[in-house]
Formats: structure tokens, C-alpha cells, sequence
């Protein structure tokens, strides 16, 4: 039930700790393939793939998104050469990549929604050549699932799932993920625009049956343990494989007050993860993926 995200940076032997996330690092394409080994023993079945860009190949457009020999795709491909029995999912967005930090393409202040979805089907198609299995679009754009879809059907790439990130609200959970990717220093104002509203729960109805009808596999909820209602609502509508996101802000939230003696840790750690399922969620990224296989695997 557990995706592991993880977070790649350039170099190599870089086990580089992320400071708002404690026991989180980023991990230069050797040592993220060492944690694949490590995520397959465990019996993880996923890792999500996130990139921290250097700042020197960030432009407005993202066009490092495209390159196929960024971080993420070599991830990919260096992973997939061992032949492990384990999916890659990755991010399908532009904000790791801008110098402006937003998901899409700008006109001034404005979001470009139909010319960035257009970029967005490029990257997606760069990824999965690279050897990702899922595609995650956590852009918000308008539409772009049937353009991810209709794009990986006219490749002849049918057998790629889409877990669209369909609930994805403007959080401010998400403060240690960002600095994790390093977007916290570049991002220009805020997603609000393209992000959803925190107070409405009707417009989650709407995006995810657009979503569907769209071809998306599997749907997802963003954050996690503040939405459990949408986790339910979603599941409960429609019946579709549903993923909750614990998000960074969870995370830290979560170890903060473990380290300061406030909470049991492992048990709020559990706790938290048995919430998501309670409410309907057929599985959950979350960074505490391999501490909770490795606690359950000791139990047993």
C-alpha cells in the first residue's frame, strides 16, 4: 500500500540530508538505485521520483524538463537496468525546473494552462522513454490528462498508468517538500490560481470525474491527513483506486514533536497511516515507507 518518494540530486555517493525533513535526504542516481534495492526487500512496490534542479538549469519555460538525460530520467534508467521487480512513478510538472517556480508556463503573472499541458505531454513522454511506469501529473492544469493520455496512446505507450493528482490543494503543507526540491528560494508568488480552494470539497467531485473520463488510473488526494473527508468522498463516489499523498508538512509535523518528546513517534507514525486507509485509500505515498515496512517486517 506505501509509494516511497524520494528526492534526486546531481553528483554522486550524495546522501544529502533535506534540514526540514528530518531522516530525508536527497540522493545522488547511485544512491537512489541503492535505495530501490533496499525499497524491493522491503516489499515497497513504488518509488516517486523528485528532482532538485541546480540553479543554472532553470529558465522560465522548464526546458530542462525535456532534456532526456536529467535527473530523472537517468534515475529511471539506472534503476531499470537491474531488472528489479519494483514501479517508478514520476512527477509530471515544470516547477522543478522553472525559474520562477511555478508548475506551468508564465505570461507575466499569468499561468499559460493549454500551452503548458503541451510541454506537460513532452515531459511525460521523455519519462516514461526513460523507463517510468506511472506518470503523476501535479501540475492543475486544465485537461491535462486526455493530452498525457492521447499523447502516450499515439506513441504507442498504452500500458503506462496516470495517477492524476486530481485533488491537489494550495497547502501550506508543503513548506519542507519545496525546500526538498529547492523551489522555496524561487518560487514568485503563489499557486492559488491553479491549485484548489481548501474550504471547497464540491470542486474535488468535479476534477476527479474529469479526471476519469480523462483516462486517469488511479486519483490521488493532496495533502493527505487534513483531506480525509476528500479521500473518502472520492472513494465513495466513484469507486476508483484512490492514493493519498502524507506530505511533507505531515512529515515534519509528525517528527518534530517526536524529537521533542511530545508524541510515541512510530505510533502517531502508524496512526496516521491507518487514517488514510480508514478513509478509503487504496494506498499512500509517504517518506515513512521504509522505517513503517521495516517496523511491520519486525513485527512480524
Amino acid at each position: 500500500d506505501l509509494i516511497w518518494p524520494i528526492f534526486i540530486v546531481e553528483g554522486s555517493g550524495i546522501r544529502q540530508p533535506v534540514a526540514s525533513m528530518p531522516g530525508v535526504e536527497r540522493l545522488s542516481v547511485d544512491e537512489a538505485v541503492k535505495d530501490a534495492i533496499r525499497a524491493e526487500g522491503l516489499g515497497i512496490p513504488v518509488l516517486a521520483l523528485f528532482p532538485y534542479t541546480n540553479d543554472e538549469l532553470r529558465d522560465e519555460t522548464g526546458s530542462e524538463a525535456l532534456n532526456p538525460n536529467n535527473l530523472v530520467c537517468t534515475a529511471c534508467r539506472e534503476i531499470k537496468k537491474l531488472g528489479l521487480n519494483i514501479g517508478l512513478m514520476t512527477d509530471v510538472a515544470l516547477d522543478p525546473y522553472t525559474s520562477h517556480g511555478h508548475d506551468g508556463l508564465l505570461d507575466g503573472d499569468k499561468i499559460l494552462n493549454d500551452e503548458t499541458v503541451d510541454q506537460l505531454c513532452r515531459q511525460a513522454l521523455n519519462q516514461v522513454e526513460a523507463g517510468a511506469d506511472i506518470i503523476g501529473p501535479s501540475d492543475m492544469m486544465d485537461g491535462r490528462v486526455a493530452a498525457i493520455r492521447a499523447s502516450l496512446d499515439s506513441a504507442n505507450l498504452r500500458g503506462t498508468q496516470i495517477m492524476a493528482y486530481t485533488a491537489k490543494y494550495a497547502s501550506a503543507f508543503y513548506g519542507p517538500f519545496r525546500d526538498a526540491i529547492g523551489t522555496n528560494a524561487t518560487l514568485i508568488g503563489d499557486k492559488r490560481t491553479y491549485q484548489m480552494d481548501s474550504g471547497n470539497t464540491d470542486e474535488a467531485i468535479r476534477e476527479a470525474e474529469l479526471d476519469i473520463a480523462e483516462g486517469a488510473d488511479m486519483i490521488m488526494v493532496k495533502p493527505g491527513l487534513p483531506y480525509l473527508d476528500i479521500v473518502w468522498r472520492l472513494k465513495d463516489t466513484f469507486r476508483m483506486p484512490t492514493y493519498a499523498y502524507q506530505v511533507s508538512g505531515e512529515f515534519a509535523m509528525i517528527e518534530a514533536a517526536a524529537a521533542n518528546g511530545w508524541i510515541d513517534g512510530d505510533r502517531a507514525m502508524l496512526e496516521s497511516l491507518l487514517a488514510f486507509k480508514r478513509a478509503g485509500a487504496d494506498g499512500v505515498l509517504t517518506y515513512y515507507a521504509p522505517r513503517v515496512a521495516e517496523l511491520l517486517a519486525d513485527r512480524t
